[in-house]
């Protein structure tokens, strides 16, 4: 009939004349989900101005031609768009983008921003190992914590962690570190840096006087630092810490005895027990950070000294950061009864609780035998990639390099014609990443070296990057 002649021409002027927005709309997700999908795009677009106000939107049966999706998703997108405010239906004439919108500005990186993460050149320290077999075991006990969650994941829990966790938690500190404790005394933390500022926070005051290894690890020192506390440094030797030479009045010190950061060395069971001994005299609290004692090469690792202190003044810190990754965001501390409370509470005002469903997948980990096999791999792994950066760094003539039989990273003696912080820009053009000694003094003399990372990169590419230092520094 010429009427529908009509009318069927008019329809196809009108959808030939709009704007195809729809090549502004990337691919919908699989049928159930398209529909606030589709919303939200439509929303974006018009808060960013890609719809103008007033504009007619396209006919519902063309756009859901264009898009591949049924037209009834559509429709619903279009209500929600009207529901909203965002968008006004006119009888017989279609649907409009509403006269006044909110606008939305995109955010415009400053040149000095990166839009997206560098990855960190070989040598770096603080990055993890990527085990794939790990990894597909933590993806499988996430899935299975998804598939039937607990009511534990819909409140608020414990602001100590999960009773599990911290039960599994304590059953590998007393086998695998000596630690003395049980659940109760142990905290879930984001990793060591919360643990570190939960324990300064509850038990020491504004200016109260603290000492911390010299050198020492810059994250600790700048947590003691923040909190308004008066820092002094305490030698380090082969033996380790030296609290011969404590300063009077500190309340308290932070210690890495089994692995001393960044020097590496292990400290002395004399120091050990001189250490425990000033902190039972003098009521000072002793901050052991023990953030990589399972990666040991040469025999089982070091008891930590949290197990031979007999009057609860040790506050024993670790982190499941180096052994699994960062990105897990789960760490422990394992507190003495006169502090507990106080962490607590605390931990409630500014972090309420960890997060359930990380802990329950670590729970599973770890009471599965999968953590043991885990470690087992990394050992391996961490090792070989230590061979083939000393194996690159030795390349040097005048590289002179101590090979760790703990931990995640080693130090290098420099010539001295060659200050450390000439020897970072001199790495880092050579695709090494190092961090200068001399910059994790605190206040004695400072050290000239450089201590480089060899966790969480194939032992090629470590080996090839030192490769090239080695070359670039020759003869200096």
């Amino acid at each position: 009939m010429p009427l529908d002649r009509k009318s069927t021409n008019s329809e196809e002027k009108i959808r030939t004349n709009l704007p195809d927005w729809s090549s502004l709309i990337p691919v919908l997700p699989t049928a159930g989900k398209r529909t606030p999908a589709l919303y939200r795009e439509l929303r974006r677009l018009i808060e960013a101005g890609g719809i103008p106000p007033g504009a007619k939107l396209p006919p519902s049966r063309d756009l859901a031609g264009r898009l591949k999706t049924s037209r009834g998703s559509v429709v619903a997108a279009f209500e929600m768009l009207i529901a909203e405010g965002y968008a006004e239906a006119r009888t017989g004439a279609g649907t409009f983008v509403a006269g006044r919108v909110p606008t939305v500005k995109p955010t415009i990186p400053a040149p000095s921003e990166s839009v997206a993460p560098k990855m960190p050149l070989p040598g770096t320290l603080g990055v993890a190992m990527a085990d794939a077999r790990t990894l597909g075991l933590f993806r499988t006990l996430l899935a299975r914590h998804l598939a039937r969650p607990g009511p534990e994941h819909f409140y608020y829990g414990d602001p100590r962690g999960g009773d599990a966790l911290r039960q599994a938690i304590a059953a590998y500190l007393r086998q695998a570190r000596g630690v003395r404790c049980e659940a109760r005394s142990i905290v879930i933390t984001t990793g060591t840096q919360q643990g570190i500022d939960l324990v300064i926070r509850s038990a020491l005051a504004v200016g109260d006087r603290v000492m911390i290894e010299d050198p020492c690890y810059p994250s600790a020192r700048a947590a003691l630092a923040g909190a308004g506390l008066a820092l002094t440094g305490l030698p380090v030797d082969a033996e380790g810490a030296d609290i011969g030479q404590a300063v009077p009045g500190a309340k308290a010190v932070y210690v890495t005895p089994s692995h001393q950061f960044p020097l590496g060395v292990a400290m002395s069971m004399r120091r050990r027990l001189a250490l425990i001994d000033w902190a039972r005299e003098t009521g000072g609290w002793i901050l052991e950070d023990d953030y990589d004692s399972e990666f040991r090469y040469a025999g089982p690792p070091l008891a930590a000294m949290q197990g031979m202190d007999d009057s609860g003044r040790v506050i024993y810190l670790g982190t499941f950061s180096k052994v699994l990754f960062p990105g897990l965001r789960l760490g422990y501390a394992v507190l003495p009864e006169a502090l507990l409370d106080e962490v607590i509470a605390l931990r409630i005002r500014t972090d309420r609780s960890p997060p359930t469903l990380a802990e329950a997948a670590l729970t599973d980990l770890i009471r599965e035998g999968h953590f043991s096999a885990h470690l087992r791999r990394a050992r391996r792994q961490a090792q070989a990639a230590r061979d083939a950066l000393v194996a690159g760094l030795s390349t040097a003539q005048n590289l002179t390099v101590d090979v760790p039989d703990q931990g995640l990273h080693l130090v290098a003696a420099l010539p001295p014609s060659l200050a450390d912080t000439q020897a970072v820009e001199i790495a880092r053009q050579a695709g090494l990443g190092v961090r200068a000694l001399s910059a994790m003094a605190v206040t004695h003399a400072q050290r000239q070296g450089l201590v480089i990372g060899f966790s969480g990169f194939a032992p090629e590419v470590l080996e090839a990057a030192a490769r090239r230092f080695a070359a670039a520094i020759a003869g200096r």
